[in-house]
Order: C-alpha cells, then sequence, then structure tokens
C-alpha cells in the first residue's frame, strides 16, 4: 500500500489523495509493475488467489519475480481486465 501522498494525472492536475487504505486507480498508475495486494485489488480477488497463479504458474497472467518478490505487469492487468469487458 501507499503512504499519504497526492496523486496527479497525465496534465499535471490534482486528481485525488491517497491514504494508507487506498490504491492508486489502475489508470493513473505509472510504475511498470505492482506488488500483489495492489493487483490483487484491481482484479477483484484476494492476494492469496494469485499467489497459488504464481507458484502453480496457470492463472491469466503471470508475475515477475524481483529478488523473491512477486510483481505484476500492469500492463498485463489492465489487458486482462480488458478481456473480461
Amino acid at each position: 500500500m501507499l503512504p499519504h501522498c497526492e496523486v496527479f494525472n497525465k496534465d499535471g492536475d490534482f486528481a485525488m489523495l491517497v491514504n494508507s487504505n487506498q490504491f492508486i486507480p489502475l489508470e493513473l498508475e505509472t510504475r511498470p509493475a505492482i506488488p500483489t495486494d495492489a493487483a490483487a485489488y484491481h482484479l477483484n480477488r484476494k492476494p492469496q488467489t494469485l499467489r497459488v497463479w504464481a507458484c502453480e504458474e496457470n492463472g491469466p497472467i503471470r508475475p515477475i519475480r524481483i529478488n523473491g518478490r512477486l510483481a505484476w505487469s500492469v500492463a498485463a492487468i489492465r489487458a486482462l481486465l480488458q478481456e473480461c469487458t
């Protein structure tokens, strides 16, 4: 999760205030990959479900492993959500 911070849109205008109980909206996300808890939030799944996908390598998207931690591609999450709509 994120610390208390301000989020700005692509034009540099103030978009919203994020505190530790919220995630950045996917359309404002600028990181190439996000941690499991944020990915689970955007996919409306529990974090443990994504960990099972990673372990069994059978989910709709695959994580990137960075120093033993899972990171989920924002582009892959966006593509998956586009497929489902």
